[in-house]
């Protein structure tokens, strides 16, 4: 098959010509325009996710040899997590290639942190399955560049780190409680606040709950930190 000429200019971008280029294609898929001749790009982001754990998880032994897993565990989630994904596939513009049905297009579906970052780990699954692992495992790493050097030895995500916080402080875990939802139903944006058992408390929205959940652990820990 032929790949448009947005799709080669993206193949460009990750280094990476196809030999089989419908792979690609699949790879930018999304469910909401998938069909029983179309295939969407789930499949593909499960295994690219799992090509990504390896290569962050070999690249990390690597980069310290000295550090115990109690120390790589924590990088490792940072560099693997959908966060981090979302990041790299906006350095590479995977947001202007997504194929999307209309709905998703019309509530900014190009800019979601989630299906950027579903979108990422699909092409990783992509490029490893039309090229191998070694192919892979380099695209990855040129990708996400100096992250691994420079990931914080005590990365957390937000909410792990806010919960390590108060029990550090003898309080009861956070509670997260949705005050407010906006949008169409097809796109809703969730309003969670984040509470501490000290009376602490901080907002914020997204598009999914656990990206706002996420938000608002990140604005309260700041918020307790001074």
């Amino acid at each position: 098959m032929k790949l448009s000429a947005e799709l080669v200019a993206f193949s460009k971008r990750i280094g990476h010509d196809f030999a089989r280029p419908e792979l690609l294609l699949r790879s930018v898929t999304h469910s909401s325009v998938s069909s029983p001749t179309r295939d969407d790009n789930q499949r593909l982001e499960f295994l690219g996710d799992r090509v990504l754990g390896l290569v962050m998880a070999e690249a990390l032994l690597k980069t310290d040899r000295a550090a115990s897993e109690g120390q790589l565990a924590p990088r490792y989630n940072a560099l693997v997590r959908k966060e981090a994904c979302a990041d790299v596939a906006r350095e590479i513009d995977i947001g202007a290639v997504l194929k999307l049905g209309r709905s998703e297009q019309m509530s900014g579906g190009r800019r979601k942190q989630a299906l950027l970052g579903d979108a990422m780990e699909a092409v990783i699954a992509a490029v490893y399955l039309d090229a191998g692992f070694e192919v892979a495992r380099e695209m990855i790493l040129r990708l996400w560049g100096d992250r691994i050097k420079t990931v914080e030895a005590d990365a957390r995500d937000p909410k792990t780190a806010l919960q390590e916080w108060a029990q550090g402080r003898g309080l009861q875990p956070p509670l997260y409680v949705e005050v407010g939802r906006d949008g169409p139903d097809h796109a809703p944006v969730f309003r969670i606040e984040a509470r501490l058992q000290s009376g602490d408390t901080a907002q914020a929205s997204a598009g999914s709950k656990r990206v706002a959940e996420q938000a608002a652990a990140k604005a309260l820990l700041d918020q307790v930190r001074g």
